[in-house]
């Protein structure tokens, strides 16, 4: 383990609130968590807003020390033209956590939401992942009301529920696959919801 990794951890802070107090990216945070090191403006600004001796920031622990089960497969995920490192295994259980209330829009988007809060892994990925969600919860209601609006018959109604569930099904698995086998969101929006 790094040790900013150790000292951000020891102060509750995530990659993304220490890039917003520092004005860092998140992705040079990661970088150093992942063995660069920090120098001149960047080490500096670091060891002001995490209120520690910039020397701190240079030692790091021995990774011998961990045992295989502490390990974490962190993999690059491509959103876009933009890489983060992440684990996929629980972006893949955020992503999945939507299939429960796929057939209920409104509700789609909290389980996601809240093993976010919960974890703290507040990504681009996921919030891409949520931001989706909250879109169909918005854009389904919306269509399923034009669709009862004109009438055109019980059938066509419960015909546009089931496409509608179905279509949110199988968003939430090929993204799930995508992200197993290619590292990368297959269906995203170009703006984030949250």
């Amino acid at each position: 383990m790094s040790a900013l990794k150790k000292i951000r951890e020891e102060k509750n802070f995530t990659q993304e609130e220490l890039a917003e107090k520092s004005g860092l990216s998140v992705r040079t945070i990661q970088r150093i968590e992942a063995g660069t090191a920090p120098k001149g403006y960047t080490l500096k600004t670091l060891a002001s807003t995490l209120d520690v001796a910039e020397k701190d920031l240079l030692i790091s622990d021995d990774s011998n020390n961990q045992t295989e089960t502490e390990v974490i497969v962190e993999e690059p995920i491509l959103i876009g033209k933009q890489i983060e490192i992440l684990n996929s295994t629980l972006i893949k259980i955020i992503n999945l956590s939507s299939l429960p209330f796929a057939w209920f829009p409104v509700a789609n988007f909290l389980p996601p939401l809240l093993i976010m809060i919960f974890t703290k892994e507040k990504s681009l990925v996921v919030k891409q992942i949520i931001s989706l969600q909250i879109f169909l919860a918005i854009i389904s209601p919306v269509i399923f009301m034009i669709v009862a609006f004109l009438k055109l018959g019980s059938t066509s109604v419960l015909m546009t529920m089931i496409g509608l569930t179905l279509l949110n099904i199988f968003i939430i698995l090929r993204n799930a696959y995508e992200i197993d086998k290619r590292q990368k969101l297959r269906y995203c929006l170009n703006f984030n919801i949250i």
